[in-house]
Protein backbone atom coordinates (compact mmCIF):
# COMPACT_ATOMS: atom_id res chain seq x y z
CA UNK A 1 0.00 0.00 0.00
CA UNK A 2 1.21 3.30 -1.33
CA UNK A 3 1.26 5.85 2.00
CA UNK A 4 1.60 9.24 -0.26
CA UNK A 5 1.15 9.92 -4.10
CA UNK A 6 4.45 10.34 -5.93
CA UNK A 7 4.82 13.64 -7.41
CA UNK A 8 5.72 12.59 -11.58
CA UNK A 9 6.28 15.95 -12.70
CA UNK A 10 5.81 19.30 -12.81
CA UNK A 11 3.68 20.53 -16.13
CA UNK A 12 4.30 24.37 -17.33
CA UNK A 13 1.52 25.95 -19.66
CA UNK A 14 2.76 27.85 -22.46
CA UNK A 15 1.82 28.81 -26.07
CA UNK A 16 5.26 27.79 -27.26
CA UNK A 17 6.37 23.86 -25.64
CA UNK A 18 8.97 23.44 -27.72
CA UNK A 19 10.73 27.10 -27.10
CA UNK A 20 9.90 26.48 -23.36
CA UNK A 21 10.85 23.12 -23.18
CA UNK A 22 14.62 24.17 -25.47
CA UNK A 23 15.40 26.90 -22.16
CA UNK A 24 14.71 24.64 -19.42
CA UNK A 25 16.24 21.40 -21.18
CA UNK A 26 19.94 24.04 -21.39
CA UNK A 27 19.49 25.68 -18.35
CA UNK A 28 18.61 22.35 -16.11
CA UNK A 29 20.77 19.84 -18.62
CA UNK A 30 17.93 17.47 -18.98
CA UNK A 31 17.19 15.71 -21.59
CA UNK A 32 13.88 14.67 -23.99
CA UNK A 33 11.55 11.68 -23.25
CA UNK A 34 11.89 9.54 -26.06
CA UNK A 35 9.99 10.85 -28.57
CA UNK A 36 9.67 14.63 -27.87
CA UNK A 37 13.06 15.10 -29.43
CA UNK A 38 12.51 17.83 -32.11
CA UNK A 39 12.51 16.57 -35.45
CA UNK A 40 15.58 16.11 -37.41
CA UNK A 41 13.99 16.86 -40.51
CA UNK A 42 12.66 20.19 -39.75
CA UNK A 43 9.04 19.32 -40.30
CA UNK A 44 6.41 20.26 -38.37
CA UNK A 45 7.20 20.81 -34.21
CA UNK A 46 3.89 21.49 -33.36
CA UNK A 47 3.59 19.30 -30.78
CA UNK A 48 0.84 20.17 -27.49
CA UNK A 49 3.24 18.19 -25.23
CA UNK A 50 6.91 17.75 -24.29
CA UNK A 51 8.47 16.57 -20.87
CA UNK A 52 12.38 16.69 -19.90
CA UNK A 53 13.85 13.99 -17.97
CA UNK A 54 17.07 13.90 -15.99
CA UNK A 55 19.78 11.53 -16.38
CA UNK A 56 18.42 8.88 -14.74
CA UNK A 57 15.61 8.85 -16.71
CA UNK A 58 13.16 10.38 -14.27
CA UNK A 59 10.35 12.97 -15.38
CA UNK A 60 11.14 16.51 -14.46
CA UNK A 61 9.20 18.94 -16.37
CA UNK A 62 6.49 18.82 -18.72
CA UNK A 63 5.12 21.29 -21.47
CA UNK A 64 1.75 21.31 -22.51
CA UNK A 65 0.16 24.21 -24.98
CA UNK A 66 -2.10 26.65 -24.54
CA UNK A 67 -3.93 29.14 -26.70
CA UNK A 68 -2.53 32.26 -24.73
CA UNK A 69 -0.88 32.81 -21.19
CA UNK A 70 -1.11 36.27 -19.89
CA UNK A 71 2.06 36.59 -18.48
CA UNK A 72 2.45 36.89 -14.74
CA UNK A 73 2.60 40.12 -13.24
CA UNK A 74 4.47 38.25 -9.74
CA UNK A 75 5.30 40.13 -7.42
CA UNK A 76 1.83 42.01 -8.05
CA UNK A 77 -0.93 39.82 -8.18
CA UNK A 78 -3.18 41.15 -10.97
CA UNK A 79 -1.86 37.93 -13.23
CA UNK A 80 -0.73 35.27 -10.80
CA UNK A 81 1.88 32.46 -11.87
CA UNK A 82 0.23 28.71 -12.85
CA UNK A 83 1.49 25.57 -13.13
CA UNK A 84 -0.04 22.29 -12.18
CA UNK A 85 1.73 19.57 -10.63
CA UNK A 86 1.12 15.14 -11.65
CA UNK A 87 1.17 12.80 -9.03
CA UNK A 88 0.42 9.08 -9.21
CA UNK A 89 -0.53 6.40 -7.30
CA UNK A 90 -0.31 2.55 -8.55
CA UNK A 91 -4.15 1.87 -8.66
CA UNK A 92 -7.61 2.89 -8.59
CA UNK A 93 -7.59 1.60 -5.12
CA UNK A 94 -4.74 4.08 -4.29
CA UNK A 95 -6.52 6.87 -6.42
CA UNK A 96 -10.40 6.66 -4.38
CA UNK A 97 -7.60 6.83 -1.10
CA UNK A 98 -5.52 9.69 -1.92
CA UNK A 99 -8.51 12.04 -3.46
CA UNK A 100 -9.97 11.56 -0.10
CA UNK A 101 -6.65 12.11 1.65
CA UNK A 102 -6.36 15.69 -0.33
CA UNK A 103 -9.77 16.50 0.09
CA UNK A 104 -9.22 16.12 4.03
CA UNK A 105 -6.00 18.69 3.66
CA UNK A 106 -7.94 21.16 1.90
CA UNK A 107 -8.47 20.25 -1.62
CA UNK A 108 -11.11 21.02 -3.96
CA UNK A 109 -12.60 18.32 -6.61
CA UNK A 110 -11.99 19.88 -9.90
CA UNK A 111 -12.87 16.97 -12.29
CA UNK A 112 -13.55 13.67 -11.61
CA UNK A 113 -12.25 11.22 -14.57
CA UNK A 114 -11.72 8.04 -11.85
CA UNK A 115 -13.96 5.64 -14.60
CA UNK A 116 -11.66 6.57 -17.52
CA UNK A 117 -10.26 2.47 -18.56
CA UNK A 118 -7.08 4.72 -20.43
CA UNK A 119 -6.11 7.10 -17.36
CA UNK A 120 -8.27 7.22 -14.16
CA UNK A 121 -7.72 10.40 -12.13
CA UNK A 122 -8.65 13.12 -9.94
CA UNK A 123 -7.72 16.81 -11.14
CA UNK A 124 -8.33 18.58 -7.64
CA UNK A 125 -7.06 22.42 -6.38
CA UNK A 126 -4.80 22.91 -3.62
CA UNK A 127 -5.88 25.39 -0.85
CA UNK A 128 -4.97 28.36 -3.03
CA UNK A 129 -6.64 27.06 -5.74
CA UNK A 130 -3.52 25.68 -8.07
CA UNK A 131 -4.84 22.87 -9.63
CA UNK A 132 -2.92 19.78 -9.52
CA UNK A 133 -3.48 15.79 -11.10
CA UNK A 134 -3.69 12.35 -9.01
CA UNK A 135 -3.56 9.02 -11.73
CA UNK A 136 -2.94 5.80 -12.18
CA UNK A 137 0.28 5.46 -13.75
Amino acid sequence: MTEHPQLLQTVLDTTKPRELAEFYRQLLGYFYRPGDEPPQDGGDDERDWLGLRDAEGGARLAFQRVDELPPTTWPWHDVPMQLHLDCTVPDVDALHRQRARAESLGARLLLDRHDDPDEPLYVLADPSGHPFCVFVA
